[in-house]
């Protein structure tokens, strides 16, 4: 298991940065939106009259004292306050918006442009889930305000039926353009989440009912000032969830039924609850009764084949009505339960364990995560500001998932009883879905415990048994080579071996500029060869290139990649292993080349197969490795003249 590092991403007791004199951060002038020839989001006529009209001048003060500029292309009604966080996802705003854990925030994302595809329309219902919105994750947007660094104005997608800004107006909601989301960035990592407020000219908005006299308010006088917002200090679930219990079924035909012929059902408990989490299950033939967050579950739990906690907003321990009803639920030990983000939190509270707030927390869809049980790591979406202290975790409950970047819990099991939780998305939309079988082993769980009438044995999950065969056979491995001769300990252990020397392919004569993400994953491998000990020797001909800089690889070879000099540069060195899957085509060739000398050469090929590699550069071979394992190809056929093809 590799180390994982260390959790940055706290609250810090200490004194926040010296914040210099006020200045205000005028807006990036280069954000203004333009409308094209062919605009999709507005008549001639709107056009010319947007060309003429200057967007209202906002701007947006945090807590710590800074103060950014920028337009407004939202709502412009009244001046908004709530917490600033940031997300780094490059698409998925309509998700990301609708997401009722964002209730009560101001979003700002860092990616560069926002609503070039404009917003589906509200009126297109879901044809799983009747009377839902296909689009949307909920039914109104809940952030209290955005932030962007540039806003398009045009939009083109099928599905689109008007522009961002048009959407944002009708809902209520202010935001702003051309403000360095960057330096925002910046200073929330630094100094952690902070309260915030967007703030508009008294001759827009008017001036407030109630006057607020801070620190914004002598430096800003031609605002209305509201005051500082904390959404976390209030309950927020309760003004998201649900009023009142609602089922979704699925159709007859995909139905997964109980002995009894009943259809096997999971009440989910809408603390925040996405509308995908609910397709999720009805897709696979599973009943969803939807409850509210202190709905008494308790009073059916002989028709509850499974328990599920939905994701949502703020602290987690605001919410003692849904703690208390989920710690009874483990008590019974009547039905699986399987939580999500705020629903992680809450069954670890349940459980006994205890929660923090983050430093800022993690929003995006590209967060790596460690499954412990077979040291996969999963690219996630995510949307938290707390976490469970793994630290306090009971006996009975272990960690099953990992953040990779700051060492954050991401995932709880009970080791005696089906009960599970992760703190990401599983059910992401729009994405990535690569944890979405967790749906599957939950459900899989239910049908097991429904079979055999009996709620005990932790969850199975897929490749935990492989992963611990393999754990046991690199302990033996360690065992035997505990008695070598040699004292060097260095390195890693590859089937049975010690690796200490190793030999990397680089992707051969190339023109400047030419093929570098060949460079980029050969440099980055060098790298991580180094930090495991490992002595990296190089053969790449082209100087120009990042992976044959001075001070990188311990050896490198200003060699031709063919097959005579990798043999020649093998018996002199005598390598222990070769990477033939860092140089491109080039480097592949020379594998499969040289794939019958490797073991009389005394060196062992790492990574990918030799044989593996020889399947997908088949195109015909690889169609049919993918149809012995159902999956799609697109069509082929190998052509052998011109005239053939």
């Amino acid at each position: 298991m590799p180390a994982i590092p260390i959790a940055t991403n706290v609250q810090e007791s200490r004194a926040p940065s010296p914040v210099s004199p006020v200045t205000i951060v005028p807006p990036c002038t280069a954000a203004v939106p333009t409308y094209g020839q062919d605009c999709a989001a507005k008549t001639p006529e709107e056009i010319e009259a947007a060309a003429i009209k200057e967007p209202t001048l906002a701007t947006l003060a945090l807590k710590d004292g800074t103060l950014l500029q920028g337009h407004s292309f939202g709502a412009e009604t009244k001046s908004v306050s709530g917490e600033c966080v940031f997300q780094t996802g490059m698409v998925g705003y309509p998700e990301s918006l609708t997401d009722p854990s964002y209730r009560g925030q101001i979003l700002v994302l860092t990616y560069p442009l926002i609503g070039n595809y404009g917003v589906p329309s509200h009126e297109v219902m879901d044809p799983l889930l009747k009377g839902l919105p296909a689009y949307f994750e909920s039914n109104q947007i809940h952030v209290a305000g955005l932030i962007v660094g540039q806003a398009s104005a045009e939009f083109s997608h099928h599905l689109a039926s008007s522009s961002l800004g048009d959407w944002l107006k009708r809902e209520g909601v202010p935001a702003l353009y051309g403000v360095d989301t960057r330096a925002i960035t910046k200073r929330i990592r630094e100094e952690g989440v902070m309260l915030g407020k967007i703030m508009f000219p008294t001759s827009v908005v008017g001036a407030s009912s109630q006057p607020v006299e801070d620190e914004t308010s002598g430096v800003l006088p031609g605002y209305q000032n509201v005051k500082w917002v904390d959404p976390n200090a209030t309950n927020l679930v309760a003004e998201v969830s649900c009023t009142q219990p609602t089922t979704y079924s699925p159709a007859p035909e995909t139905a997964l039924l109980r002995p009894d012929g009943r259809t096997v059902r999971v009440v989910a408990v809408d603390i925040g609850m996405k509308y995908n989490q609910i397709r999720c299950f009805v897709k696979r033939g599973v009943e969803v009764t939807v409850v509210p967050w202190d709905y008494d579950f308790m009073a059916e739990a002989d028709t509850i084949d499974g328990l599920f906690l939905s994701n949502g907003p703020g602290d987690p321990t605001t919410i003692t009505a849904t703690i208390e009803r989920v710690k009874q639920a483990l008590a019974l030990k009547k039905f699986p339960v399987f939580g999500i983000c705020l629903g992680h939190q809450v069954f670890a509270l349940a459980s006994g364990a205890e929660t923090e707030k983050m430093k800022y927390g993690n929003r995006g869809q590209n967060i790596p995560c460690t499954d412990m049980l077979t040291s996969r790591c999963y690219i996630t979406s995510q949307n938290h500001g707390y976490a469970v202290k793994a630290g306090t975790l009971p006996p009975t409950i272990k960690e099953l998932f990992v953040n990779a970047n700051d060492g954050s819990n991401e995932g709880i099991y009970h080791t005696e009883l089906p009960y599970f939780s992760v703190q990401f998305h599983p059910e992401s939309n729009p994405g990535p879905r690569d944890t979405e079988v967790l749906f599957d082993i939950f459900i899989s769980t239910v049908q097991r415990c429904i079979a055999s009438g009996k709620v005990e044995g932790p969850v199975e999950f897929p490749g935990t048994e492989a992963a611990q065969q393999r754990a046991a056979l690199r302990a033996q491995w360690e065992r035997e080579l505990a008695t070598d001769d040699s004292s060097d300990r260095a390195g890693r252990i590859v089937n049975g071996r010690r690796i200490r020397k190793v030999l990397v392919l680089g992707s051969g004569g190339l023109s400047i500029g030419q093929a570098g993400e060949f460079d980029y994953s050969g440099s980055q491998a060098i790298k991580a060869l180094k930090e495991e000990g490992i002595y990296t020797i190089l053969i790449n001909p082209n100087i120009a290139t990042i992976q044959t800089s001075k001070g990188l690889a311990d050896k490198c070879y200003f060699l031709p990649v063919t097959p005579d000099c990798v043999r020649k540069v093998i018996m002199h060195e005598r390598p222990d292993g070769i990477y033939c899957t860092f140089g491109g085509q080039t480097a592949l060739n020379i594998g499969v080349k040289l794939k019958d000398e490797f073991e009389g050469l005394g060196v062992q090929v790492l990574g990918t197969p030799i044989e593996t590699i020889m399947v997908t550069e088949d195109r015909e071979l690889f169609a049919s490795a993918m149809a012995e394992i159902n999956e799609k190809c697109a069509k082929s056929h190998a052509a052998n003249s011109i005239e053939e093809a």
